[in-house]
């Protein structure tokens, strides 16, 4: 196995495209793993980590460029404010040495139905920064996942960064695992509500993240704006979410879990950011 060490993004690139089977490793939180179990056994890492154009952040057109090599926690300590919703998810993902090493851009990478963040990059209408020697492009993250660990990446690209939106939504991440912390993900479910747009989305309960439609279009009709939530409507918003979950029996849960749980997380996530939007509507009253 070849390990392939570039120093800037120009020469990732170009050798990306004269390899396009290297795998590309940046924090290695999730490639070591494969590695080291023998499930991935590629010709050529291509290590990222020196690539210092992929470690930066900026403000571009009233919304983030978060690089794709960008560490949880610098996101969780310099985003926080900014992009809330994916910081809850950075603050759940492994132990500190794994969020001082894993990024945003391998858990795109990694496209694991599990992965914490992506529920939160689907609410937040994020795009995915794809680049090869051919030029740049702009993945929507609902058209990123394929597949159970696929995404739309071609044999020549690499995730530069991801764009997201700023917000003023009242954002919420929540999961399951079979413990308090450094798990993942049984089952995951992230909401931004405004008025006039609600999203939603789940993880790790179908072959790939995705948004729930239905559960989304109810709200929009049935929400009581400056209103407390009747519990009914709390209630009716998670059996649609659980509704829409295609979960399988694995080692951490069973189906059935899944789609209960998602239900819960589904009603508290939704009572979590609707008593922040009531808050700040009182607040600018």
């Amino acid at each position: 196995m070849d390990f392939l060490r570039p120093q800037t993004l120009a020469e990732a690139l170009a050798l990306k495209a004269e390899r396009p089977g290297a795998v590309p490793i940046a924090g290695g939180t999730d490639v070591m793993v494969e590695l080291n179990f023998d499930h991935r056994r590629p010709s050529a890492l291509l290590d990222l980590g020196g690539v210092t154009e992929l470690a930066e952040w900026s403000i571009v057109d009233s919304g983030v460029r978060l690089g794709a090599g960008v560490p949880y926690t610098r996101l969780i300590a310099e985003l926080g404010d900014r992009l809330p919703a994916l910081a809850m998810a950075a603050r759940t993902v492994g132990s500190p040495q794994i969020r001082n090493r894993g990024t945003v851009g391998g858990n795109l990478g990694a496209a694991s139905p599990a992965g914490d963040t992506h529920p939160v990059l689907l609410v937040a209408g994020a795009s995915v920064e794809a680049a090869s020697v051919r030029g740049t492009r702009l993945i929507p993250a609902e058209e990123f996942y394929v597949g159970v660990k696929r995404n739309a990446l071609a044999e020549d690209e690499l995730i530069t960064a991801v764009h997201l939106p700023v917000s003023d939504a009242a954002e919420q991440f929540a999961k399951v695992g079979t413990r308090n912390a450094m798990v993942i993900a049984v089952c995951s479910f992230a909401i931004a509500v405004r008025p006039g747009r609600v999203r939603a989305a789940i993880g790790s309960a179908a072959p790939t993240p995705r948004r729930v439609p239905a559960a989304e279009e109810f709200l929009l009709t049935e929400l009581p704006w400056g209103r407390p939530l009747p519990d009914s409507l709390k209630r009716r918003f998670g059996e649609l979410v659980a509704a829409a979950a295609e979960p399988i029996d694995d080692v951490r849960g069973t189906a059935e879990y899944r789609k209960h749980a998602l239900s819960v997380l589904a009603r508290r996530a939704l009572g979590w950011a609707w008593q922040d939007r009531l808050e700040r509507d009182q607040a600018c009253a």
